[in-house]
């Protein structure tokens, strides 16, 4: 599947989208098969997400697969409670392109 994204995103909405880069062991693995991942909004849509990435780190997205982690329940201070749900998007990038997380944008 190939995204095509078709409209100009602001500074603002790009940041509202990408919340931050997932840095796991899983997502270690994943980046030899030229794929990255990203905590995003909960509302944000495939092609919004791969605009984003594609305006925030100069790359060309193949395609994007999302995920909604729900949240766990916990207790906090003795009160049960519900953490918020995460949606997740795993983005591939085009072959020979990559993003390194270590540099400052």
């Amino acid at each position: 599947m190939t995204v095509a994204p078709k409209k100009k995103l602001s500074r603002e909405a790009i940041y509202q989208i990408i919340r931050a880069p997932l840095i796991t062991e899983k997502m270690t693995t994943l980046s030899e098969a030229n794929q990255v991942g990203f905590k995003v909004a909960i509302d944000a849509t495939k092609p919004e997400i791969a605009a984003a990435v594609e305006a925030l780190f100069n790359v060309k997205v193949t395609s994007v697969n999302t995920l909604i982690q729900k949240g766990k329940t916990k207790r906090f201070r003795g009160r049960p409670g519900v953490r918020s749900d995460v949606k997740k998007a795993i983005v591939t990038l085009v072959p020979g392109q990559t993003i390194d997380f270590t540099t400052a944008l």
